[in-house]
């Protein structure tokens, strides 16, 4: 969940990223229900590798975390760590906890490297677990507003909360849908972690009724219904399928009494789980590794498994999706049917410019450093190709400037009383998370007075998709926050990084009646 806070913000210099290497193998010990039940292996349309040993934590350390969440990393020492509302601290978490690569955009820790490939448009990583072969991860954070119990316990009726839990996170969650569906069909064991701020259908059954005060009949949650209806697992449930005995929740009760289930390792294809485990605060209710000092308010999973990796495809990938200026980009690309020759870097969609980079490669496979020092700030497509220029395989990358203020402007100067109100920005520093807000002309300081009406730049898909240095929105009735409609007088809206409240730029405009 998240609940704003103040803190303060520095630019980050890199958003970096590295190849990621997911290896495990894990016997299973646990039988779930039919719903829940063990991954089955796929055929697909790839070549496997040998079973491995793999260790997945999901944490939401809360506001970037600490000392104490990073210590509680390093003494788990999973193989993969998804890391929520990490923010731009994950450099740091990364070197404390001991993690050689991280990936700031898909807030993954890894002891291995993490790979951003070619078509997965920063929605997933693979992970290179043995030389050359991979699995695959999706690591998101839904939208906390109109949190579905709590609206229960309001006394909306459960067809209305579902309609709610659809706006809000189901349809995020299906923007990731079509990737996993994908990844699913070739043969890829595929991991979907994060903190989904909704629970779980298979939390919500008959044995549940009378379980918690807004309980009293079974109640289907969107998201997990339409990861289950790909053939994803529920790892928890697999280890603990019994939601009576093991409630299993990962926030809202972190020194006993009601909570819920809300953060979710899931896993599909060649992947057989061994155990599945909250990490939480000492005596706390169902923590199977405790610590005494915890200072998150969510409790972690960890989750261990035996899969099956997959032969990387022909791709081109990154470690990093976003660069300041001055950056290197490191590329790895993989070319198994085709020789390739040179990988060039051009503007992002103009094919007719001259190229920003072109290096010449050899072999199928390989590594290979670019400076941006060179580049212009904006977007750029790099191609990997092969002797008679054709292109092998494609991706692209962000260089923003290391002084460039972000640009931000209302549509017009003057509003009247009940006419929507949009927003846009550019050279904007793309972090999740970050938000936009209306204040009063005469009460604007971020770091003192409430705000109004406010949005995430992503809306409520932030925590999924990748963050973009430009975007517009427009408040109206649909807006987070009050009054709408805005009475007549003069404000102030603040481009907000983070989740938090310092501001990046500000513009003005006027309502009158």
């Amino acid at each position: 969940m998240h609940a704003r806070r103040l803190a303060q913000w520095s630019w980050v210099g890199s958003f970096c990223a590295a190849a990621l290497v997911l290896a495990t193998a894990c016997t299973s010990s646990g039988s779930g229900s039919p719903d829940a039940g063990q991954p089955k292996s796929s055929s697909g349309s790839v070549a496997h590798s040998e079973p491995m040993d793999l260790s997945v934590l999901e944490y939401n350390v809360e506001y970037g975390g600490n000392a104490s969440t990073d210590k509680v990393m390093q003494s788990v020492g999973a193989d993969v760590v998804s890391v929520l509302e990490s923010y731009n601290r994950l450099p740091t978490i990364a070197a404390n906890a001991g993690y050689p690569y991280y990936d700031v955009g898909l807030q993954l820790l890894s002891k291995y490297p993490i790979l951003e490939p070619s078509g997965a448009h920063g929605l997933y990583a693979l992970i290179e677990v043995q030389p050359g072969y991979v699995v695959a991860l999706v690591n998101t954070h839904l939208d906390y507003v109109a949190y579905g119990p709590r609206l229960l316990a309001q006394g909306m009726s459960v067809s209305d909360v579902r309609a709610s839990e659809d706006e809000v996170r189901g349809d995020t969650m299906r923007l990731l849908i079509p990737s996993i569906e994908h990844l699913l069909s070739e043969g890829y064991p595929v991991f979907v972690t994060g903190d989904f701020n909704e629970p779980s259908t298979l939390d919500y059954g008959a044995d549940t009724i009378g379980t918690r005060a807004d309980v009293d009949r079974p109640i289907r949650w969107p998201v997990s219904d339409d990861l289950l209806a790909l053939g994803l697992h529920d790892t928890y449930r697999v280890i603990h399928p019994d939601a009576v005995a093991d409630p299993g929740a990962t926030w809202g009760n972190l020194d006993g009494g009601a909570g819920d289930r809300i953060d979710y390792i899931y896993a599909g294809g060649p992947v057989d789980v061994h155990a599945s485990k909250i990490v939480g605060k000492t005596g706390g209710p169902n923590v199977d590794i405790p610590f005494d000092k915890w200072t998150s308010d969510h409790r972690a999973v960890l989750t261990t498994v035996s899969a099956t990796p997959v032969a990387m495809p022909t791709t081109i990938s990154l470690d990093s999706r976003m660069l300041t200026h001055g950056d290197e980009l490191n590329v790895s690309y993989n070319a198994p049917g085709a020789t390739a020759s040179s990988i060039a870097v051009t503007p992002e969609g103009d094919d007719t410019a001259p190229a920003a980079s072109n290096q010449p490669v050899s072999g199928r496979t390989g590594t290979l450093t670019i400076d941006t020092d060179t580049m212009a700030p904006g977007g750029y497509d790099i191609a990997l190709l092969d002797d008679a220029g054709n292109q092998i395989a494609t991706n692209q990358f962000w260089v923003r400037s290391k002084v460039a203020t972000i640009d931000i402007k209302a549509g017009k100067s003057t509003y009247a009383v009940g006419e929507p109100i949009t927003v846009s920005w550019n050279n904007g520093p793309a972090n999740r998370w970050d938000w936009v807000a209306v204040y009063k002309a005469g009460a604007s300081n971020p770091n003192k007075d409430d705000y109004l009406l406010w949005g995430y730049t992503g809306g409520h898909a932030s925590g999924a998709l990748p963050p973009s240095v430009s975007g517009s929105m427009t408040f109206d009735d649909g807006s987070q926050g009050k009054p709408w409609p805005l009475p007549a007088g003069h404000y102030v809206v603040h481009y907000l990084l983070t989740d938090q409240y310092t501001s990046a730029g500000r513009t003005a405009f006027t309502v009158t009646k």
